[in-house]
């Protein structure tokens, strides 16, 4: 069995890391951490997410960051379920040791430490490990990822985008006199688990947030290859994400050459779902799945695509797992389906 352990277990994600660790027929969840001095430490699992209860031998340990170079010596995979500042600051004592590393923050998603420090808060201190970190997209960058040590899983809004656009970047089809537009809609579920008067489900309303400057906006520009306009919103529903891109293509490009490109990439992706009609949050909330459907006007050369995720699952846990399958020379979708 493949050796691994969760940092920052006690959060939503960490809650479903574990649910499919423990089923994964390769995987086995060795040790959950929570950090120092959290509530959440050294409880039963089940107290803390209580849909775990039936896991009663695992219990949340405090993690002290000391511990971290024998903890990647020990394991063979560690999964980071943290803040971008707490995986920016132990990515150096986990390193380049025996383990792999599967970081869910936003830490090492942007190579460009100017924009990061920008968009993020903090001065990047990390440029050696930033430099060979692979980018987690396993739709596209599976051999990549195969070799990788440290792999920067992807954010929930550039999943649900990234996976729409980059067929249609990847050909060239884009009009480069006309940015992409996307707008999208999370669950609440996407602030994470610590309470707080903006995302209480009672407080939410319908509502675009981060406008013309949210963080994920270059992560999304920097891996599809484009500019875009990108908006997301909060809505009144635990979780899911629906993205809707509107981009104008190039003149010459028929119905025929999408439908050839998107069929063309995803067809042996087994977590990508090409649909016959628009996604629906409902389908694909508490999946793996990435489900997409296209319409295209040739007279005006508008082409819309919708993407639905679920963002604790596709959008972070499930894409992660895919990511570790890939470097433990397992089928992207083991212990998914």
């Amino acid at each position: 069995m493949i050796s691994t352990c969760i940092i920052g277990a006690s959060g939503y994600t960490g809650a479903e890391l574990i649910k499919l660790i423990i089923h994964h027929p390769l995987f086995s969840l060795d040790a959950c951490y929570v950090s120092n001095g959290s509530a959440d430490s050294n409880k039963p699992i089940g107290s803390v997410h209580p849909q775990l209860s039936a896991q009663a031998d695992l219990v949340t340990i405090a993690l002290n960051p000391e511990d971290l170079v024998q903890m990647a010596e020990k394991f063979d995979a560690i999964f980071l379920a943290t803040p971008h500042e707490a995986s920016h600051d132990w990515a150096a004592a986990l390193s380049g040791k025996k383990a792999k590393i599967f970081d869910l923050s936003g830490a090492f998603r942007l190579q460009d430490t100017q924009v990061f420090e920008s968009f993020y808060g903090f001065k990047h201190e990390h440029t050696d490990i930033l430099s060979n970190a692979v980018y987690g997209l396993a739709e596209w960058h599976a051999d990549a990822i195969k070799t990788a040590n440290f792999v920067a899983v992807p954010g929930c809004y550039p999943t649900a985008s990234l996976l729409a656009i980059k067929p249609m970047t990847e050909a060239d089809f884009i009009d480069p006199s006309v940015r992409p537009v996307i707008n999208a809609t999370s669950g609440v579920s996407g602030a994470g688990r610590k309470p707080s008067m903006t995302t209480s489900y009672y407080e939410v309303s319908l509502q675009a947030y981060g406008v013309l400057g949210h963080r994920h906006t270059p992560e999304i520009e920097y891996y599809c290859g484009t500019q875009v306009i990108f908006t997301p919103h909060l809505g009144q529903f635990k979780r899911g994400i629906l993205a809707t891109i509107t981009m104008r293509l190039r003149e010459g490009v028929k119905t025929s050459d999408i439908q050839q490109r998107y069929e063309q990439h995803y067809a042996n992706q087994p977590m990508v779902r090409l649909r016959d009609s628009w996604p629906k949050i409902d389908d694909v909330a508490n999946t793996s799945f990435c489900d997409i459907y296209w319409k295209f006007d040739e007279d005006n050369r508008y082409l819309v695509v919708s993407s639905a995720i679920d963002n604790l699952l596709k959008g972070a846990a499930s894409q992660a797992i895919q990511c570790a399958n890939l470097v433990f020379n397992q089928p992207t979708e083991t212990g998914l389906l």
